[in-house]
């Protein structure tokens, strides 16, 4: 029975997340991850999360497809795939206490950040690589960098569909590379990625759904309900890390 009423709420989760970052082009994985992390433990919540945000930035990425600004993805991919193949290597090794603690860190920090900078500087096509490089490091540690990198994809003057579809691929590629270094590392193993597949079809439904509520949903209940959870989330982990 415990069993069967945490997949329903993972899948529920999943769902109502991907839901969530197909509005507002973030969010979803900062989210899931706590949910991962309860029912999976730290190394193969980030492993699932993964394969989960492929599949609901993937489908975002269809959605708004007409819109993407295929240019700046492929110079975010510039900075962000050797980053992301780092920080992936070095999530292998490291020790699961450390990790937990680091990812509450985080996520009180992705709320502070979303504070302190709710818009960003337009940068250069050099900054932005940098910024695919701290996105792509930072993801492979601690599941998804949304928030934090939201801002700056806003400011390059892409609006709704060109936003959610430009950052949506710019995750695809990082979560692709740490996939692949996953798998090298043995992190990513034949049940988390038949989890993390599983969990495709509510990943989907709840992209397609946030797509047709895209202009609904006011922008600061959404935020509000993001930052209550990375604040709840941090606290616990860092707490209970160790």
């Amino acid at each position: 029975m415990q069993q069967a009423l945490q997949v329903i709420a993972v899948v529920a989760a999943t769902f109502g997340t991907a839901a969530l970052s197909a509005v507002a082009g973030f969010g979803g994985g900062v989210l899931l991850l706590p949910v991962f992390l309860a029912v999976l433990g730290t190394r193969d919540a980030v492993a699932v999360l993964t394969v989960a945000q492929l599949a609901s930035n993937g489908s975002r990425v269809w959605f708004n497809r007409r819109d993407v600004d295929r240019r700046l993805v492929g110079i975010f991919a510039i900075g962000a795939v050797p980053a992301a193949a780092g920080g992936a290597l070095l999530f292998a090794t490291a020790p699961l206490p450390a990790l937990t603690r680091l990812i509450g860190v985080f996520l009180l920090a992705m709320v502070v950040w979303r504070r302190w900078k709710p818009h960003a500087a337009r940068l250069d096509d050099t900054a932005f690589a940098a910024v695919g490089a701290a996105s792509g490091f930072g993801s492979a540690l601690v599941g998804s960098v949304g928030p934090m990198v939201a801002p700056f994809f806003l400011a390059r003057g892409l609006l709704r569909g060109a936003y959610i579809g430009t950052e949506a691929a710019s995750a695809v590629v990082m979560h692709l590379t740490k996939l692949i270094v996953f798998g090298a590392a043995a992190v990513l193993t034949a049940s988390s990625a038949l989890i993390g597949l599983a969990l495709t079809p509510a990943s989907m439904a709840g992209a397609w759904a946030g797509k047709n509520i895209v202009d609904r949903l006011p922008t600061h209940v959404f935020v509000l309900v993001v930052e209550t959870g990375l604040i709840t989330s941090g606290l616990l982990l860092l707490v209970t890390g160790g």
